[in-house]
């Protein structure tokens, strides 16, 4: 996400990494290539109309799609962007808990029996993070080797304490790497090692593959004054989705376009990538998708506001996906069908931040954050999901 964009306060209190940290500040290795032609669409939109004159948005279907809504996560600060183990019973996500770190970190809670185990290394901060779809193994991004990580820490700490007024920034910080290690957060192997982001990972469901964002080319090839100029304003312009294997290796570019490519999610037969792209100047994004390999990238929305943090049912019939369509401040699920030939239905109506949602892998829960707290802080809520109804509303049944 791009600084000019971000204005609204209720937006940065639930974001976290894949919606990165808001902050004031700020693999093997890839052989460095010429700039490649761009995909052919910078991201963004056509005109919208108000919402006032769009009836489709004037919609109050939430009791019949998330029938039995709860609160999920309930210690902390803050909590949000919480993703299932593929055999659901397993959640991980990132919160923010009292201590001597104001950042996030990353957690697994047991569904079936609340115990909850921390699975970073509670040093620096952290995002995005994974259960592996087979084996014991969880995957997320870090930047506890960082060596000022407890200098940024005590930093962020003072200023909070000092309720000075700042503008808010999404810090791409350029120490973030993926990170691997077994269920309980143990023995980390470092899957990438480029200077830059690189976060935003997620395992295709058979294992093999993982797919994540990097403005690493910023860093591995000279910029021109213009390029730098527009890095030094906004970090994640040069951001584009890699794909890589398991292991680190094999890291190929799947993205071409100027402007922020990020937040990748495999469809459950890993022949789809769903994502949101940002156009050049930050000022909307709108959800895409394309084959597994980047090719044939497909437009799904064309709202000119701010459309992401989209999520595949498990039938590959629609995606789920957060949207300020309806104005800055108030940001709404929405679902839209896989091929994009349906206008979006909106899906929640209570008063709120209502951001990335997620889909169990059997499809019959969502999972999202949500402001819609008794404090208004960010928490993980959960409800039942009824497809059945989502077919009729999107006209694929």
């Amino acid at each position: 996400m791009q600084r000019r964009l971000i204005t609204t306060t209720a937006l940065i209190l639930v974001l976290g990494a894949c919606s990165p940290e808001a902050q004031e500040t700020p693999d093997t290795a890839v052989a460095l290539e010429p700039m490649q032609e761009s995909d052919g669409t910078a991201g963004a939109t056509a005109s919208y109309s108000s919402p006032e004159s769009d009836g489709g948005l004037d919609t109050q279907y939430e009791a019949e799609l998330l029938p039995n809504t709860k609160q999920l996560i309930t210690e902390g600060k803050r909590s949000g962007e919480g993703y299932f183990s593929a055999d659901g019973t397993r959640l991980i996500y990132q919160a923010e808990l009292e201590g001597d770190n104001p950042f996030y970190q990353i957690f697994v809670r047991d569904l079936l029996t609340g115990d909850t185990t921390r699975v970073s290394p509670g040093i620096g901060l952290t995002t995005c993070a994974w259960i592996h779809p087979s084996e014991d193994k969880v995957l997320f991004a870090s930047t506890h080797e960082d060596a000022n990580a407890l200098q940024k820490q005590q930093a962020e700490i003072a200023m909070r304490l000092s309720e000075e007024p700042r503008g808010y920034a999404w810090d791409y910080d350029e120490h973030y790497d993926i990170y691997q290690g077994n269920g309980q957060g143990e023995g980390l192997i470092k899957l990438t090692d480029s200077l830059g982001y690189d976060a935003e990972g997620s395992w295709s469901r058979d294992g093999s593959t993982i797919v994540f964002a990097s403005n690493r080319e910023a860093y591995e090839r000279p910029l021109s004054l213009a390029e730098q100029r527009l890095f030094e304003d906004d970090k994640s312009y040069f951001m584009d989705l890699y794909l890589m294997d398991a292991d680190g290796s094999n890291v190929r570019k799947i993205t071409q376009s100027p402007g922020y490519d990020g937040g990748p999610f495999f469809s459950a037969d890993d022949q789809k990538i769903v994502w949101r792209r940002f156009n050049p100047d930050g000022n909307s994004a709108e959800i895409w998708t394309m084959d597994a390999d980047g090719s044939n990238q497909r437009q799904l929305t064309d709202s000119a506001m701010v459309s992401w943090g989209p999520y595949f049912h498990p039938s590959g019939d629609y995606i789920v996906y957060s949207s300020n369509v309806l104005g800055h401040a108030n940001f709404e699920l929405f679902m839209v069908d896989t091929l994009g030939q349906h206008e979006p239905i909106r899906v929640t109506n209570t008063e709120g931040t209502d951001i990335l949602p997620v889909f169990s892998p059997d499809g019959d829960s969502l999972a999202w954050s949500s402001t819609r707290t008794a404090d208004g802080s960010s928490q993980i809520f959960m409800s039942d999901w009824n497809h059945e109804r989502a077919l009729e509303l999107l006209s694929l049944d």
